[in-house]
């Protein structure tokens, strides 16, 4: 375990965290069994294992930019190849334990980058039947501003796995994977072999989510601010990996605002929060 890791552990569960590295999840387990692929001490920022977070927007934003009150702020272009800032800012930045006891922890953390001035505070339990979680997102600046967030778990994927999902739409991309329409769309049950190189945003989630792997089945439950966006990525490389990512709002909406209707970012009055829960469990 990393020096930096929090541990909690609750019945068949085992979960390592590092709050240092943005809350990063190093490691989750059921029955020793690997349900998130284990980071093994690499950089949660540079591999396709673990979990982050994503706050205080999710996914791509169309060459950083974001559009605030008459003021066009430029963010940071984490993805140069594409020219597109990525997943947010808190995953680049420390928490601090506020509460931690053998089987959950509460976790904070405050960050200001212009436009955003926000407090975040993450509540994680373990129990002999799931693991929850609940996020809430505080704009503690003084004035208004959009803001979202979301998860992005790399959950392991042996041979013969299968993912199951209903929506109501799915994004169309345009140049450097950016939604530019949507289409109607069922949501997908599909064999994963079949779904390799998709990374595809759906919108009209229902909150549930179904990956059933040879040895076990996970469900992911989402409810409040989560359960509307689902982002799902299958690399079609080395990568032994599925990315189930419920997320708050369409990648890029803040500049295509023809989308809001399929999830806007929600703007946070001064003092108003934003809030969502997950459930995950295993059979």
């Amino acid at each position: 375990m990393p020096p930096d890791g929090l541990e909690l552990r609750a019945g068949d569960w085992r979960a390592v965290l590092r709050p240092a590295h943005g809350a990063a999840f190093a490691a989750l387990e059921h029955r020793h069994r690997a349900v998130l692929e284990p980071l093994d001490g690499r950089d949660p920022l540079r591999s396709s294992a673990g979990a982050f977070w994503m706050l205080p927007w999710t996914n791509r934003l169309d060459g950083g930019r974001f559009p605030v009150g008459g003021t066009d702020y430029r963010l940071p272009i984490n993805r140069p190849d594409e020219g597109n800032a990525l997943h947010g800012l808190g995953r680049e930045a420390p928490w601090t334990v506020e509460l931690a006891g053998a089987d959950h922890a509460v976790l904070l953390q405050r960050l200001q980058h212009s436009p955003f001035d926000y407090a975040a505070r993450l509540e994680l339990r373990l129990a002999d039947d799931a693991l929850r979680m609940r996020l809430r997102l505080e704009n503690t600046g003084g004035a208004p501003c959009p803001m979202g967030f979301g998860w992005h778990p790399w959950f392991a994927r042996p041979p013969g796995c299968s993912l199951r999902f209903a929506a109501a739409a799915r994004m169309v991309k345009g140049e450097r994977e950016l939604p530019v329409a949507a289409e109607p769309s069922s949501g997908l049950d599909s064999a994963v072999a079949e779904l390799m190189g998709l990374d595809g945003h759906f919108a009209g989630w229902d909150g549930v989510a179904v990956l059933h792997r040879p040895d076990l089945t996970v469900t992911l439950r989402a409810s409040g601010a989560w359960a509307r966006n689902l982002q799902v990525f299958v690399p079609d490389d080395h990568r032994e990996v599925v990315c189930m990512e419920p997320v708050s709002h369409v990648p890029n909406v803040i500049n295509t605002p023809a989308l809001a209707s399929y999830g806007a970012m929600q703007v946070l009055a001064p003092g108003e929060a934003m809030e969502g829960s997950l459930e995950l469990l295993v059979r």
